[in-house]
């Protein structure tokens, strides 16, 4: 039986494949060796695919994966000051629903409202896109350095895996 691959840094089974992105990984995917991303660190290391079980998903051009949420937020930046809500978030950024105009690179602070918590969640993001589907945001500090963050998404993540799996 195939033993899950974990992360060596952090030693989570959280692991996903990720995209070669260098010659050297390209080479060294023709002796089954491959790109993993660890959702729990953020940790990218190379690992050997023969003999492990990892998620079976397609190879994703993601770093982090995304947990669909209904979360109302409110950012500022420079004149700009909008509200919305967000539609999905992860450890690197999220996608929220608003009117409110903004440019790709544009920096924002955003306030996010947790669900079942007082204090709005903080955390600084530039703009990465604006399309139909919505505005999207990379969070600028990584979310293990906000521990309200990467709890929050921690659990969302366990609780998307539980539902998942049943």
């Amino acid at each position: 039986m195939a033993q899950p691959l974990t992360c060596p840094q952090c030693g989570q089974d959280k692991v996903f494949r990720s995209r070669c992105s260098t010659l050297m990984e390209r080479l060294q995917a023709l002796a089954c060796i491959s790109p993993f991303h660890c959702q729990s660190c953020s940790f990218r290391f190379s690992a050997s695919r023969l003999g492990c079980s990892y998620p079976g998903q397609m190879i994703d051009r993601r770093e982090h994966l995304r947990i669909p949420v209904r979360l109302f937020l409110s950012f500022s930046g420079g004149k700009v000051r909008g509200e919305g809500m967000v539609l999905d978030i992860s450890m690197g950024g999220c996608i929220i629903e608003s009117q409110a105009s903004v440019h790709v690179d544009d920096i924002f602070y955003l306030q996010i409202a947790l669900e079942n918590e007082q204090a709005p969640l903080e955390v600084a993001a530039m703009v990465r896109s604006v399309s139909s589907r919505g505005i999207a945001f990379k969070f600028l500090r990584s979310a293990q350095e906000n521990k309200r963050l990467l709890a929050f998404v921690q659990t969302k993540t366990e609780s998307v895996g539980t539902r998942s799996s049943t």
